[in-house]
């Protein structure tokens, strides 16, 4: 049998910092790389291909390049950041919130990004196992005010196309199940797993099928990704995005306008801006509560409303992801992207 083409590119990723640094341009001895051995590097070929030769501060390079900066303790961060460990209700299952549950269907990903909130999740006994995969099923059919399942991971695109498809077969013959969500990554970093296989998939399947990808910089959303957005969208599923507001990555106001006006044009309502998730080894990627409101009004200047992402935090235990607003009588508008601001 024949690779499929995104399976070899997979494979053909850079695993290696040093391999990565080589391949921009970029003196080994100018940043400093952590070599992790709990959680690898992985970065598509293709999404490196999107960097900036010669920078190392680049924001796509940021997401992906294992940091010293990640074995700091910073207070407040931890390895269960949003409570994912006491939310099992069969393993494999996590049931958060009203009316949804979501399935971890895997722990691979295409792409190890630095953040990751599930970064030190123990997939090993966690995830939906084939073996499991019944008593999945029997608990979603016990529980009619689920009329939503979410697959995530890891990322759930990972999965082969036939095994996607009899899962969302068996999903499908629940009676009260109505929409199957699917958070991915994968068309953004490897747009060749959007197969012909898996748009029939999502195509024909009674449940109304909702992909929220995960873009956080403009640069990220080549013509070969919206191309496969669009090919998405004409297979009938509503497209979401979400992103992480990171610093030295997308924290800047033009970044962040100009992330939502590409989605927008190929189909992708902006969703969520998740403030970031304190996991372990990621606290060089906070941006200060005074840069987010000032960040988060610029937006709301030059944007129209239905193109601003909701600006959310995620906190354990919590009946949902929490808005984070504040009072718009006082906020401040941004007229650079130094974050310079005037109050109104």
């Amino acid at each position: 049998m024949q690779t499929p083409l995104w399976q070899q590119a997979l494979s053909e990723a850079f695993t290696q910092p040093t391999a990565l640094l080589d391949y921009l341009g970029i003196e080994r001895d100018s940043i400093s790389v952590e070599f992790s051995s709990e959680f690898s590097m992985r970065v598509p070929r293709g999404f490196a291909a999107l960097m900036r030769r010669g920078d190392p501060e680049d924001p796509l390079l940021r997401q992906v390049l294992p940091l010293q900066d990640e074995s700091v303790h910073a207070q407040g961060f931890s390895r269960n950041p949003v409570g994912d460990l006491e939310a099992h209700a069969v393993p494999g299952l996590l049931h958060k919130y009203h009316g949804r549950a979501l399935l971890i269907t895997t722990g691979a990903c295409a792409i190890h990004c630095r953040y990751c909130f599930r970064r030190h999740y123990p997939y090993e006994n966690g995830s939906a196992t084939p073996r499991q995969w019944e008593t999945l099923l029997a608990y979603l059919g016990e529980h009619p005010t689920i009329n939503e399942v979410i697959l995530s991971g890891g990322d759930p695109l990972m999965l082969s196309d036939e095994k996607l498809g009899r899962w969302m077969q068996q999903l499908s013959e629940i009676p009260h199940l109505q929409r199957l969500r699917l958070h991915s990554r994968l068309p953004v970093v490897l747009p060749e797993r959007i197969t012909p296989e898996l748009l029939a998939h999502l195509r024909e399947n009674r449940l109304k099928s909702v992909l929220v990808i995960h873009a956080n910089h403009p640069r990220e959303l080549s013509n070969r990704v919206t191309g496969k957005l669009k090919a998405l969208q004409k297979a009938g599923v509503l497209l979401l995005n979400q992103s992480v507001l990171l610093r030295g990555v997308n924290d800047q106001t033009a970044a962040l306008v100009e992330l939502s006006e590409r989605l927008f044009e190929a189909g992708v309502m902006p969703y969520y801006l998740h403030l970031l998730d304190r996991v372990e080894g990621a606290a060089h990627f906070e941006v200060e509560q005074e840069r987010i409101r000032a960040l988060y009004s610029g937006l709301l200047s030059r944007l129209p409303g239905y193109m601003v992402p909701k600006l959310v935090r995620e906190t354990a235990g919590e009946a949902s992801k929490r808005p984070e607003g504040f009072d718009l009588t006082e906020q401040t508008v941004i007229h650079s992207d130094a974050c310079q601001a005037t109050s109104r």
